[in-house]
């Protein structure tokens, strides 16, 4: 038996959401011990960011792929694109690969222009506690794969029996572009106002320009909109009934999995960006810096926090 037979025997549990997660959960905390360890030895946090984007793609690949493995292995049919996966999966399991290539890229970028990332000034002297933050990132990876590693478990027969494109589809893959059109614009003139910074093109302390201008956290804003919208296309799709009769479903029980499960993305992103690590620590250290200063005060006072002003 080679080890992926042996995988796929391990995994093979009666629901198919759960032999999609169990191998995407193994993959996360894989790979961030692999790259946390020697970084908590090392007092290191260059890592930290593209090791989550390592993550994405090691947890999605076996959530994308191991469904069909199983299949081919339990049937003896050849695995084929048309015939394995229905395009929701392509597209869903794309978008993400995309996202987390681009964030992951540009996070890693900016820490070897800096040199070091603030967030862990203190905490990767402590060994414990920056072990612990490694771990939350596999859990960062895992809820925000929930949508994807849901879709992704339901078999090509369940997907191609439901409408080919629905509402909800255009509702949340236009939710998913958007969120990602915003995050991607908002970090492209950060980086470019903080590279003209460094060329002392201008003085400026903090970024008021641009969409920045409209909202104090763009960024924020693009992520938590993104997971939404792939929360919703997935959504849409997991409370179908022959999606629900595929995976096991039933009753209110099914439906209420089949709305949770996606949700748990976005939720878990706007709690930790908007309570947690994004914008508390962002305020308290910008009102610290610039809090006396009129300038800064007008901004904040008059720049919504999370959603862009359209006027």
């Amino acid at each position: 038996m080679t080890l992926l037979q042996a995988l796929l025997h391990i995994t093979d549990f009666r629901s198919p959401f759960l032999s999609n997660l169990a191998p995407a959960v193994t993959a996360a905390y894989a790979v961030q011990l692999a790259f946390g360890v020697p970084s908590v030895i090392r007092h290191s946090d260059l890592f930290y960011d593209l090791s989550g984007g390592f993550t994405f793609v090691l947890t999605l690949a076996s959530s994308f792929l191991l469904p069909a493995l199983r299949t081919s292995s339990l049937t003896g049919a050849d695995v084929s694109l048309g015939a394995s996966w229905n395009w929701r999966q392509l597209a869903m399991t794309g978008g993400v690969l995309v996202y987390a290539a681009r964030l992951s890229s540009y996070l890693f970028s900016r820490i070897l222009t800096k040199g070091h990332d603030s967030r862990f000034d203190k905490t990767k002297h402590q060994p414990r506690r920056f072990f612990i933050f490694w771990m939350v990132q596999a859990v960062w990876v895992l809820l925000c794969s929930m949508p994807v590693i849901a879709i992704d478990a339901v078999p090509v027969s369940a997907l191609n029996a439901i409408p080919n494109v629905t509402p909800t589809d255009i509702l949340g893959l236009g939710l998913f572009g958007l969120g990602f059109a915003v995050e991607v614009t908002a970090d492209y003139q950060k980086s470019a106002w903080y590279g003209e910074k460094m060329n002392k093109v201008h003085d400026e302390q903090f970024i008021t320009r641009g969409i920045w201008s409209r909202s104090r956290y763009p960024n924020y804003f693009g992520d938590i909109t993104l997971w939404a919208g792939m929360a919703t296309a997935a959504a849409g799709v997991l409370l179908r009934e022959p999606v629900q009769a595929a995976l096991g479903w039933s009753g209110v029980t099914g439906l209420v999995k089949g709305a949770l499960i996606p949700f748990l993305a976005p939720a878990f992103v706007s709690w930790a960006l908007l309570r947690v690590s994004g914008v508390p620590l962002s305020e308290k250290k910008y009102d610290k810096l610039y809090g006396d200063r009129k300038d800064y005060q007008e901004w904040r006072s008059n720049t919504p926090l999370l959603v862009p002003r359209l006027f």
